[in-house]
């Protein structure tokens, strides 16, 4: 069983994200299968609850033998809303631009 990371679940009065680093998704191999529907910023994607969420925990759990930990932080509006909406190649472009 490996060691049990901490994420932070964001969420406002209509939706909610957990953010997790780009690396991590090319990790479990399913940073290519998030929906636009999440979010992204620098080099950290927000996933959105109802269907990409549950793609990385089901990953997480094949890789870890746990479930993530986290902790939630709710705001009335989350500034993600306004994020740019996760886009693979983009984030791929922006990670190779970075190293």
């Amino acid at each position: 069983m490996g060691k049990v990371k901490t994420y932070v679940f964001h969420s406002d009065g209509g939706h909610g994200w957990m953010a997790v680093k780009f690396r991590e998704l090319e990790e479990l191999e399913i940073a290519d299968k998030i929906t636009g529907f999440s979010y992204r910023k620098g080099k950290t994607a927000y996933l959105e609850e109802d269907f990409d969420l549950s793609i990385f925990f089901l990953k997480y759990r094949e890789k870890h033998g746990v479930s993530p930990s986290y902790r939630e932080s709710y705001r009335d509006r989350s500034p993600i809303r306004n994020y740019d909406h996760y886009s693979y190649n983009k984030m791929k472009g922006e990670q190779n631009e970075i190293v």
